[in-house]
């Protein structure tokens, strides 16, 4: 059963998840313990192009980097930052009004090291991004001490 993870963070300004971002995204995200995955849905706006009607792949890449680390934060319990990520884009993913949707699943974890694997898919269950990457734990103070 999937669960909204709680923002650690309800007064931060992150462009994807901040509550107070007039510009931002204001995604929520859920995670599923019994699958060990994370999802989240996103209506992608037209000012998000990059050439015709294609949801730019700055923008596709945020959302699968964004994922990712509240991924790791479901996992653990702890914020993480990215070390490395790698994308492929498999086909468009179009601005035409339907929702996407990102999940991601942990790959392995070890010690402070947690790699995941995310996809972006469009409204028909197509993959259209993917994305693999590995990211550092950090304890919630270091996290903090580390944000100015």
């Amino acid at each position: 059963m999937k669960k909204e993870i709680k923002n650690p963070f309800p007064d931060g300004n992150c462009f994807f998840c901040g509550i107070n971002n007039k510009f931002g995204l204001k995604l929520k995200f859920y995670w599923d313990g019994e699958n060990k995955e994370a999802s989240t849905e996103y209506l992608p706006a037209n000012h998000f192009t990059g050439q015709g009607n294609i949801l730019h792949g700055a923008i596709q890449m945020g959302l699968l980097d964004e994922i990712m680390g509240w991924t790791s934060y479901a996992f653990t319990e702890k914020m993480a930052v990215t070390s490395d990520i790698n994308v492929k884009f498999l086909k468009p993913t179009y601005i035409n009004g339907e929702k996407i949707s990102i999940t991601c699943q942990v790959i392995s974890k070890e010690g402070p090291k947690i790699k995941m694997h995310a996809k972006l898919f469009n409204i028909k269950g197509a993959v259209c991004t993917t994305a693999e990457g590995s990211y550092h734990l950090l304890s919630s103070e270091k996290y903090r001490d580390s944000i100015q």
